[in-house]
C-alpha cells in the first residue's frame, strides 16, 4: 500500500472547513437572495429544483468516494479519470430522460427542469477531481476546489436573478458555472499531482481498473448508499410541495436552509477522516472520532439556531416569521443527518451496501407518515426529524460494528502490474 501524505488532522480540518464554509455561504446566499427576489411562491419551485439538483449530484458524490477510496489504496489517477468520464456520460443520458418527468411532478416549465438537470454531468467531472485530491490527502488543493467551484457555480445564477430573470435562466447560468468549475478543478489537480512527483510515472503505467475496484459497478454500489442519504435529506422538502400550500411550502423551504447548514457545516470531518476509514487498520478509530465530533458540532448548531432564530425574518422578510420558532427543529434534523452521513461514509469506505437498505426502509416509512399525517409546517418537520433520528440510531450502531469487522478482514492486495509495478 502506498504511503499517503498526512497533514495534522487539525490543519486538514481547518483547510477543508474553510473551503466547505465558503461553498456553504455561497449556496445559502443564493437561496436567501432568491427567496427575496422570487417571492414566497416563486421561491418554492426554485427550492424544489435545487433539491432535484442535489439528488442529481448523488452519482457525483458516490464517484468521489469510490475514487478517493481506491486512490488511497494505490489506484492510478488515469484509471480514476477514465471511470469519471464514463460516469459523466451515463449521468448525462439519465438526466436527459428525467427532464420531462421532473417538470411534470414538480409542475415547473421544461426550461427550468432542464436547467436544473443539465449540470449533473459537470458535477460528476468535478467530483472525480475532488476524489483524486481527497485520496492523495491534498487537502489544501481540495479546499480550494470545494470553495472556488461553488463560487463559480453560484455567481452566474445570482447575476441572472439580480437582473430580474426567473428560475430557469438562473439554473442554466449555474450549469454553465459548474462546467467552468470542473475544468478549473482538473487544472488544479494536475498541478498538485505534478508537484507530488507521481503523475508522470503513472501516466505511462499500464493499469486494470477492475483490479482496483474502479468500475461503474463499484460506483453503483456507492450510489445506493449515497442516494439513500440524499433522498432522506430532501424528502421532506419535496413532500412539502405536495401537502402544503404555496406560501407554507415556501416557508418550509426557507426553514430547510437551517437543516442544510447543520448538515453541511461539519462536512470537513467526513472528508478528512474518510481516507482513514478506507484503511482497515484505522477504520474503527476514524469512525468513532467522526461520530463523536459530529455529535458535538450538532449540539452547538442546534443551540445556535435557537438563539439566532429571531434574525431569520430580518434577512428573508416578514413573510417567513411563522417559522421562526421552528428553526431549531430544522437544525436538529440536519445535525442528525450529518451523523448519518458519517456512518454511511464508513460503509462506502468498506464497500458495504447493507446500511443503504435500512436507510431506504426508514425513508419509505417516513414519507408514508408525512403524506398521511402532516398537514402543517410544524407536523412535517417533526415527522422528518423523528425519521432522521431513528434511522441514524440504527445505522450508527451498524457502522461501529462494521468498522470492527473490517479490522479483522485481510487487506486487499491488487494483482501484480495493476499499478504499473
Amino acid at each position: 500500500m502506498p504511503v499517503v501524505r498526512r497533514l495534522p488532522v487539525v490543519k486538514d480540518l481547518t483547510l477543508v472547513t474553510a473551503g466547505a464554509m465558503t461553498a456553504n455561504v455561497a449556496g445559502y446566499l443564493l437561496q436567501l437572495l432568491a427567496s427575496r427576489w422570487l417571492g414566497v411562491s416563486g421561491y418554492s419551485s426554485f427550492a424544489s429544483l435545487l433539491a432535484v439538483q442535489m439528488l442529481c449530484a448523488v452519482p457525483a458524490l458516490a464517484l468521489q468516494n469510490v475514487v478517493a477510496r481506491e486512490v488511497v489504496r494505490g489506484a492510478p489517477v488515469r484509471a480514476a479519470r477514465e471511470l469519471t468520464a464514463r460516469c459523466a456520460g451515463l449521468v448525462a443520458v439519465v438526466a436527459l430522460v428525467l427532464v420531462p418527468v421532473v417538470g411534470a411532478v414538480l409542475k415547473v416549465g421544461f426550461a427550468a427542469s432542464a436547467g436544473a438537470l443539465c449540470s449533473a454531468p459537470a458535477l460528476v467531472l468535478l467530483a472525480g477531481e475532488q476524489g483524486i485530491l481527497q485520496g492523495r490527502s491534498r487537502f489544501r488543493e481540495l479546499a480550494t476546489v470545494l470553495g472556488g467551484a461553488t463560487i463559480v457555480r453560484v455567481t452566474p445564477a445570482l447575476i441572472v436573478l439580480a437582473c430580474g430573470f426567473g428560475s430557469a435562466p438562473a439554473l442554466w447560468a449555474g450549469a454553465g458555472g459548474a462546467t467552468l468549475a470542473a475544468i478549473a478543478a482538473r487544472r488544479i489537480a494536475d498541478r498538485a499531482l505534478t508537484d507530488n512527483g507521481r503523475e508522470a510515472s503513472e501516466s505511462a503505467a499500464p493499469h486494470r481498473t477492475a483490479a482496483w475496484g474502479l468500475g461503474v459497478a463499484a460506483v453503483f454500489r456507492a450510489v445506493q448508499v449515497q442516494a439513500a442519504l440524499t433522498a432522506l435529506s430532501a424528502a421532506d422538502l419535496l413532500v412539502s410541495r405536495i401537502i402544503l400550500d404555496e406560501n407554507d411550502a415556501g416557508r418550509y423551504a426557507l426553514g430547510a436552509i437551517a437543516a442544510k447548514i447543520a448538515f453541511w457545516l461539519p462536512q470537513a470531518v467526513g472528508v478528512v477522516l474518510y481516507p482513514k476509514m478506507a484503511q482497515p487498520q484505522h477504520s474503527v478509530r476514524a469512525v468513532r472520532s467522526a461520530l463523536a465530533v459530529l455529535v458535538g458540532i450538532g449540539a452547538v448548531t442546534v443551540l445556535g439556531a435557537a438563539v439566532a432564530a429571531p434574525l431569520a425574518p430580518l434577512f428573508a422578510g416578514r413573510d417567513y416569521a411563522p417559522i421562526e420558532g421552528l428553526l431549531w427543529l430544522f437544525a436538529l434534523e440536519g445535525a442528525l443527518l450529518a451523523v448519518l452521513q458519517a456512518a454511511l461514509l464508513s460503509a462506502i469506505a468498506a464497500d458495504r451496501t447493507a446500511p443503504a437498505a435500512i436507510t431506504w426502509v426508514g425513508l419509505g416509512a417516513g414519507i408514508a407518515v408525512m403524506l398521511t399525517c402532516a398537514h402543517s409546517v410544524l407536523s412535517l418537520i417533526v415527522i422528518a426529524t423523528a425519521t432522521a433520528a431513528l434511522t441514524t440510531l440504527v445505522i450508527t450502531g451498524l457502522a461501529l460494528r462494521g468498522a470492527r469487522d473490517e479490522t479483522e478482514r485481510p487487506t486487499r492486495v491488487p494483482e501484480l502490474g495493476s499499478n504499473g509495478t
